[in-house]
This record gives C-alpha cells, structure tokens and sequence, in this order.
C-alpha cells in the first residue's frame, strides 16, 4: 500500500513545472487563450445574457435598465 501511495505522489509530482520568466511570455500569448476569437466570445455572452435575462459578470458594460 505504501508503494502505491509513494508511486502515486511521484507521478502527481511530476507534473508539476516551474515557469521561468522568460517563458511567461509565451505562455500569455493570445492563442494560449480558452476562447481564440473574442468577437465570438463577446456575441455567445450577449446570447447568454438575452436567453438568462441577466446581464454582467463578464466584464460587460451597461446600465440597469436594459436599453444597451
């Protein structure tokens, strides 16, 4: 049972990296993003909030009245 628990935290350890300095900045590139087109990401939030009848969270702009 040992061995196991010792296998497990030496592959759960081995994912883990230190990201030097230097390599953050290709790391932050655009492409590296969960949405790669922002035009996009900004129309399905403006369909989300119409369907929701929410609005905001996301960084949006507007006002409480509903006329944006």
């Amino acid at each position: 049972m040992k061995r196991l628990l010792v296998v497990l935290f030496v592959l759960a350890a081995a994912g883990c990296a230190r990201v030097k300095p230097y390599e953050r900045e290709l790391l932050a590139k655009p492409t590296m993003t969960f949405q790669p087109d922002p035009h996009e990401d900004v129309l399905d939030n403006h369909m989300l909030e119409a369907r929701e009848g929410a609005a905001g969270g996301y960084g949006s702009a507007g006002g409480g009245c509903g006329c944006n």
